[in-house]
């Protein structure tokens, strides 16, 4: 990693270290990142050389004003935002957001599911 920033090789690494991840190509070569079957946490590719994945509700607007991240495309209803590579973020904080979105969707799953994939 260069400079405190994550490449998008690092990225899969890290998704694949949180529980219960897996990884999956869709609609044409995205990646995605999920759980439980098909429960998605984080994407690569869905709009070129990008990744985005769910945010918490309070918090959306607030990262979509930061520069480089953005509303992601047909999922900004779901409080999903999108950036660019390289991503605008520094490594520390990028891997907190996603282990955070990986923490939302498990939160969201049925509580016998939950069991071993809470941080």
């Amino acid at each position: 990693m260069k400079a405190g920033r994550m490449s998008e090789e690092d990225v899969a690494k890290f998704c694949l270290t949180l529980p219960g991840a897996r990884e999956d190509y869709k609609w044409g070569g995205v990646r995605v990142f999920s759980i439980a079957g098909n429960k998605m946490f984080a994407l690569q590719g869905l709009r070129g050389d990008s990744l985005a994945f769910k945010v918490d509700k309070d918090l959306f607007l607030g990262h979509c004003d930061r520069p480089g991240i953005h509303p992601a495309p047909y999922l900004a209803r779901a409080q999903w935002i999108i950036m660019e590579t390289p991503y605008p973020l520094g490594s520390e904080e990028l891997q907190g957001l996603l282990q955070r979105s990986h923490q939302l969707v498990v939160s969201r799953l049925p509580k016998r599911a939950q069991v071993g994939l809470l941080l």
